[in-house]
């Protein structure tokens, strides 16, 4: 399981969870992509699939293909959505535990920051790869998520610059992991954005070379 972690709302974290697993599925992996960010639960927009059944189903016990939503335009990539509203709340380490083994890669779309919301999927996934802008404040968060998957156990295997294309200097010593690709800016339809595209394949490729 591959937890995919920012320090901050809107650095690209959602856009790259279902980058990366299109890149994945474009290679022929099945590929889940599991929403894990209660408060805000935007991966199932931006896939394009309902948001129910979700991982509440899952916790109950329905069998995962229940809550899984393959996206229009991904081919190998089904989407967990998580709870939708208040009332229908989950337990986490629950659910997760139960996605853990249902397809090659498990994606699972953190909560932003380095609060208790975020530090249980990077509890229970076996990796992280964290996702930053190259914004000063943006950094600084995600060295603190840095630090927390550090603290939990959970390898840092690398980070995803979104919004450049030219890596700045001494990122890779702050969040101690290798820059593995930087994303560029994409239009309205970003995932739909041919150089954008390719940068999450060469992610995937990246992470594949990793034995992930």
């Amino acid at each position: 399981m591959l937890a995919i972690a920012g320090g901050k709302g809107g650095c690209g974290k959602t856009t790259t969870t279902l980058g990366l697993a299109g890149a994945l599925g474009r290679m022929r992996r099945s590929v889940l992509a599991a929403d894990a960010d209660v408060d805000m639960p935007d991966l199932h927009h931006l896939a394009n699939v309902d948001g129910t059944p979700n991982l509440t189903a899952v916790e109950n016990g329905e069998a995962v293909e229940i809550a899984t939503h393959p996206p229009p335009t991904l081919s190998g990539v089904e989407v967990v959505p998580a709870p939708q509203s208040m009332g229908d709340s989950v337990h986490l380490p629950s659910a997760l535990s139960r996605l853990a083994d249902a397809a090659d890669h498990v994606l699972v779309d953190c909560p932003a920051g380095a609060g208790p919301d975020a530090a249980t999927p990077l509890r229970l996934a076996d990796h992280v790869l964290l996702v930053t802008t190259t914004d000063p404040a943006c950094l600084r968060d995600t060295a603190k998520t840095a630090a927390m998957a550090r603290a939990l156990g959970t390898t840092i295997v690398g980070v995803a610059l979104t919004r450049t294309e030219h890596p700045p200097t001494g990122i890779e010593r702050l969040l101690d992991g290798p820059v593995l690709a930087s994303i560029p800016n994409g239009g309205v339809a970003v995932l739909s954005d041919e150089s954008v595209r390719r940068a999450y394949d060469r992610l995937a490729s990246a992470l594949l070379t990793k034995h992930l």
